[in-house]
């Protein structure tokens, strides 16, 4: 198995970057696919994700969990969006354009499909950027860098014990998983599914009571170095920003300045509306 959100440490444009610019701009950039469902704009933004990831060098065996689970829960909310309410696009658009009757009030639209592909793309264009900057950013340097804006260092250092959090809960699922296969615990395609499920509990109970552990064993830790005495603390992977990160800060808060300009003057709305 990979390491699920887990820092990739490399050399690229993107890893150099500081952890605080990262988060500006992945603000900017999600905060722009939230607010519009213009539908050029979303797939701009997937565009520009998708080359950003491909310039950090992450590659697809690292995130392939990650994505199985996403298109997992896409299919899911698409299904229950046409489910629930079937012509809410319709209401949205203004327009009816009937592509076929399924029975009762179950009739697919344009507008519905559109609508829902919208989404299907703003959900797509989002995943990227939170892949980019979870595996591009030294935890330690980002809860550094945010600190260095105002954020109290116990809030900052908390960001940095989450981000570490998740390979290290990871990696000791895996290690209970071998140990109780190591004792005779079958979890082959062979057995079926009630069986798997059954491993998976026996698996989780092991780990919550070795995660409440190492949170017991970080506390006393941090407890003894005199943690949170004074007021201000100093970092050792801080990093100040330079001309790139300025840059990337610009680029994508234009971004985000441009999409909601487009959204107020030029469609009126959040909604990109072709049927008119």
């Amino acid at each position: 198995m990979n390491n699920i959100f887990n820092y990739n440490d490399d050399d690229t444009f993107i890893h150099r970057l500081s952890g605080l610019s990262k988060l500006i701009a992945f603000m900017a950039l999600t905060s722009t696919v939230m607010l519009t469902f213009d539908i050029r704009i979303i797939v701009g933004i997937l565009i520009f994700s998708l080359i950003i990831l491909r310039v950090s060098k992450i590659t697809f065996r690292q995130i392939r969990v990650i994505l199985i689970y996403v298109i997992f829960f896409l299919l899911i909310n698409l299904f229950l969006t046409f489910l629930f309410e079937p012509e809410y696009a319709v209401g949205i658009y203004g327009t009816r354009h009937v592509i076929f009757k399924i029975f009762g009030r179950y009739v697919v639209t344009q507008e519905q499909m559109f609508y829902q592909f919208t989404k299907m793309m703003k959900y797509a264009s989002v995943i990227p950027l939170g892949i980019i900057f979870l595996f591009t950013t030294n935890p330690s340097e980002f809860a550094a860098s945010i600190n260095r804006i105002g954020v109290p260092y116990k809030v900052a250092y908390a960001f940095s014990l989450t981000l570490r959090y998740f390979p290290d809960v990871q990696r000791e699922y895996i290690n209970i998983s071998r140990a109780q296969q190591a004792r005779g615990l079958n979890i082959s395609k062979d057995t079926s599914i009630i069986h798997r499920l059954k491993f998976g509990i026996l698996t989780v109970f092991p780990l919550i009571f070795s995660t409440l552990d190492r949170i017991e064993n970080i506390s006393n830790a941090m407890d003894l170095r005199g943690f949170s005495k004074f007021k201000r603390r100093t970092w050792y992977n801080a990093k100040k920003l330079n001309y790139k990160d300025y840059l990337a800060i610009l680029i994508t808060v234009g971004i985000f300045t441009s999409a909601i300009l487009i959204s107020v003057f030029i469609n009126g709305s959040r909604f990109y509306n072709p049927f008119i």
